[in-house]
């Protein structure tokens, strides 16, 4: 990628335009359609022209599939001078509306009309920002984070150079360009180094293995759902022949899954680690750590980690919203080949019969015991001096129980047990911990 020091977004994606405007942008599997860069610039500048409102400065949120569509929107926004604010595209109108207004928008883009947000008319100076994220709020209301053009080209760029993702390879698009792992792996490649995407058809692992053979992408940034419904489902490895690089974020791939995977297809999945104040974080380059569940990988170009107080870790790198340097919710440790070990998350501390007690390494012993897959721990429900959890395995409750009160203590064996076959999982792939929560409630 170019110097992003002191240049935008748009005007990175405007100098590839003019040096190779033929150059292959985006494919939509589902219809088969391709777009040049030409052509996708032609259709962000077309619905710029129809805006015919003064947004500039403004935050505007936008709720689309991944597609030219999403793109047309989000350049748009960019050459108008406004600030793009992605949502999720499961999201209802209502709840559209809610979220422009948490988010500081002034105006929200629902079913192609502008919406002006009553509660926030004045809207935000640009001020360098480039979008806002919102974060997935799976464990709490969600929040607006803003970044800085240079802040999301630094992102970008320090993901492809770690992952070796040039110009001439062709990202496999399953996850939502409007996620902050999106927006890193597919949309900052794409507009700052100009890696084309294909765009899947539909997420279903006979359509995903269809779409790689017909289209020939290189890179797929994946999820552990995703991987495991390739491994398990009846399509042969050849397959997916054409990548040549897999990743894996969101939440931890399991050894199981990973081996499996690269078994059946070839191939060693790369575990990827960031958030979405960070961006990327830290990355497994061989996949040697991912297959035997060593770690999450070191930390990727121009990331530096510092250990700090409670088992906590400080990012500091240019693609770090604010000031530079955040310290994430989760523990960890560093082994002895200079890697991120995953512990938990901080502040999981309860008092259960009077002892003290982290959720985190309950959960992790949980994990251990063969056939249980994943396992959340929460206080219970109605008794909070007692334990509750949902654990995904196929092992029936009564068998479960007799394993549980062999392989723990009996003050640390919950009250409550919610056996089901597979986690529930966010639109960005992470596990669902407030339906989770909700499981345990009778």
């Amino acid at each position: 990628m170019a110097d992003a020091a002191n240049e935008t977004v748009f005007a990175h994606w405007t100098r590839l335009v003019h040096a190779k405007p033929d150059a292959l942008a985006l494919v939509e599997a589902a219809c088969g359609r391709t777009w040049t860069r030409a052509a996708l610039d032609a259709e962000a500048h077309a619905w710029h022209a129809a805006l015919g409102e003064d947004i500039s400065g403004n935050r505007v949120t936008f709720a689309l599939p991944n597609g030219a569509a999403w793109f047309a929107v989000f350049i748009g926004l960019l050459r108008v001078g406004a600030v793009p604010v992605p949502i999720d595209p499961a999201e209802p109108a209502a709840s559209q509306l809610q979220l422009a207004s948490s988010a500081g928008a002034s105006w929200a883009l629902i079913n192609g009309q502008l919406t002006p947000i009553p509660s926030n008319p004045i809207g935000y100076p640009k001020s360098g920002a480039c979008l806002v994220k919102l974060t997935s709020g799976s464990t709490g209301r969600p929040r607006a984070l803003a970044f800085t053009d240079a802040q999301m080209l630094a992102d970008g760029r320090q993901v492809c150079a770690s992952m070796g993702i040039t110009a001439d390879d062709i990202n496999f698009a399953v996850i939502p360009f409007g996620h902050s792992y999106g927006l890193g792996n597919l949309v900052m490649p794409l507009l700052a180094q100009g890696t084309g995407i294909v765009c899947a058809s539909v997420p279903l692992p006979q359509a995903l293995a269809a779409d790689v053979a017909r289209w020939n992408p290189t890179v797929f940034p994946a999820v552990p759902a995703l991987l495991r419904a390739l491994t398990e489902a009846d399509v042969t490895g050849s397959t997916l022949a054409s990548l040549r690089t897999v990743i894996s974020a969101g939440m931890p791939l399991s050894p199981e899954i990973a081996r499996a995977f690269a078994q059946k297809f070839n191939l060693r999945p790369h575990s990827f680690y960031g958030s979405s104040e960070t961006g990327g974080i830290t990355y497994d380059r061989t996949g040697e750590a991912t297959l035997i569940g060593r770690s999450v990988g070191t930390p990727i170009e121009g990331v530096t980690l510092t250990p700090t107080r409670g088992g906590r870790f400080r990012v500091t790198s240019a693609a770090v919203q604010g000031r530079g340097s955040f310290s994430p919710a989760d523990r960890a440790t560093f082994n002895e080949h200079g890697e991120l070990v995953l512990q938990g998350r901080a502040g999981r501390l309860v008092k259960i019969a009077g002892r003290r007690l982290d959720l985190g390494d309950l959960e992790r012993a949980l994990r251990t015991i063969p056939g249980v897959n994943d396992a959340f721990v929460a206080l219970h429900p109605q008794n909070i001096d007692e334990l509750a959890a949902v654990l995904a395995t196929s092992i029936d409750a009564a068998a479960l129980r007799v394993l549980l009160r062999r392989e723990l203590a009996a003050w640390k064996v919950p009250r409550r047990v919610v056996v089901v076959p597979e986690f529930p999982l966010t639109a960005r792939g992470k596990t669902d911990a407030r339906a989770l929560q909700a499981l345990l409630v009778r």
